[in-house]
């Protein structure tokens, strides 16, 4: 859609015309005090809560109440199977089977324990591709895997670097680090989206460029779940990780999510760090069994899950299997053009999108980095109750969300942003 328009009057007919507006009315928006909605673009960040999180809850605590210990098999919802109940909507989310998804531990948990069957070195094939700006989670815990193995680090870690003057990272680069270095890399690591700029990478192209050259392929998509389509199990990537508190909005620190492609479901041979829950469902609590383990994402799991998080995210995800993808994506490719369009009318050369203008290569975010600016303008904007987030050493990340922002909210936002940068 090019056909935007200036003006509140044409922000309104938006909001008035789309399809999935009223599941904003299912989320608690934070006032000021004096009442009115706070404009929230840290979706990227954290997402808001939805109003039925609380009663997912409050469920269980009734259960554990009641019932005690006898709530893993008598519960409403038993706590044993739990995370079955999120799987088969998680997996619509990336675009996976239910065989290949398993919610567990946190992010930086899970790309560690999938680079324990994934990153299998060899003194002359180690190396470990990333973005050079990848999110530090992800470089510290390449940079010890390296080193856990023996390598060094400053050499065993290879960046895909945004060519001279650009923010962006280009495809045929990383075909060159390949064609190039193949034979010395074992594993490519890559943010979907990238946290910076919000660039949304090619996911395919990426594993068959990997694969090409014999190396495994994973995908953090940390800042992509919830808001791009992944399409995991076409892509053909060996794994990816993800956490669930950014767009999928299941409460600060809640628990990740992992891929594992279903080529790899059956390789029992395949080295892990396994625990109680990587084995057998059938014979689990037989105690003196020898591990028999679980096919598919299930057999990277270790521990009962904690189900009082489980709960918020079955809370989101059941908004999610409602809503579905289609029609978030369609939304929020609409709103981050429309938030292009204003910041591009404001014709101030101080401002910058460095996030790519194709919607279809960015996630529902845009990175806006501001000349000679300090986080004073960052201060300014929250001061206005407009929440977003400010990267060092010049960039304000917005992540207009589809499920609770609208087209009202980013033109108040550009309104402001204005009047700011004209003071």
């Amino acid at each position: 859609m090019s056909n935007y328009k200036q003006g509140l009057d044409f922000a309104k007919s938006q909001d008035q015309n789309d399809p999935i507006s009223s599941y904003r009315n299912q989320f608690h928006i934070p006032k000021d005090k004096d009442g009115n909605d706070w404009l929230y673009f840290t979706g990227n960040s954290l997402g808001l809560q939805p109003k039925a999180t609380k009663e997912y809850i409050n469920q269980e605590l009734e259960d554990w109440a009641n019932l005690g210990v006898e709530g893993h098999f008598e519960a409403k919802n038993p706590w044993m199977p739990y995370h079955e109940f999120l799987t088969e909507s998680m997996a619509k989310i990336v675009g996976a089977k239910p065989i290949e998804v398993v919610i567990m531990n946190t992010l930086t948990t899970n790309l560690h324990l999938l680079m324990v069957s994934f990153y299998q070195p060899t003194k002359t094939k180690y190396k470990i591709v990333i973005e050079s700006d990848a999110f530090p989670s992800d470089r510290y815990a390449v940079q010890t895997q390296l080193e856990f193995h023996g390598f060094n680090a400053s050499e065993g870690v290879i960046e895909w670097k945004p060519r001279e003057g650009e923010e962006l990272l280009n495809i045929d680069d990383l075909e060159t680090i390949l064609e190039e270095q193949g034979d010395e890399i074992a594993l490519l690591l890559i943010g979907g989206v990238n946290y910076y700029t919000g660039q949304y990478l090619d996911i395919k192209k990426i594993a068959d460029l990997g694969h090409a050259k014999d190396c495994m392929v994973g995908i953090d998509l940390a800042h992509g779940v919830g808001n791009i389509k992944p399409d995991f199990h076409n892509s053909g990537v060996d794994f990816a990780a993800w956490c669930t508190y950014k767009y999928l909005n299941a409460g600060p620190g809640s628990l990740g999510g992992l891929f594992v492609h279903e080529k790899h479901a059956h390789n029992k041979d395949l080295k892990r760090f396994a625990g109680w829950w990587s084995h057998n469902k059938s014979t689990r609590f037989n105690m003196r069994q020898p591990l028999d383990i679980i096919p598919g994402a299930e057999g990277w799991q270790l521990s009962n899950p904690p189900i009082l998080s489980m709960a918020a995210i079955k809370a989101s995800l059941d908004m999610f299997n409602e809503v579905g993808m289609d029609a978030l994506r369609a939304k929020s490719e609409k709103l981050t053009g429309y938030f292009e369009f204003l910041i591009n009318e404001l014709n101030n050369e101080k401002i910058k999108i460095i996030t790519p203008t194709n919607p279809k290569e960015r996630g529902c975010q845009l990175s806006i980095q501001v000349k000679d600016a300090d986080k004073n303008l960052h201060k300014q904007l929250t001061e206005a109750n407009i929440i977003t987030d400010w990267r060092e050493p010049d960039v304000i990340r917005c992540a207009p969300v589809p499920l609770y922002n609208t087209f009202v909210d980013v033109y108040k936002m550009v309104e402001k942003l204005k009047e700011i940068l004209n003071r």
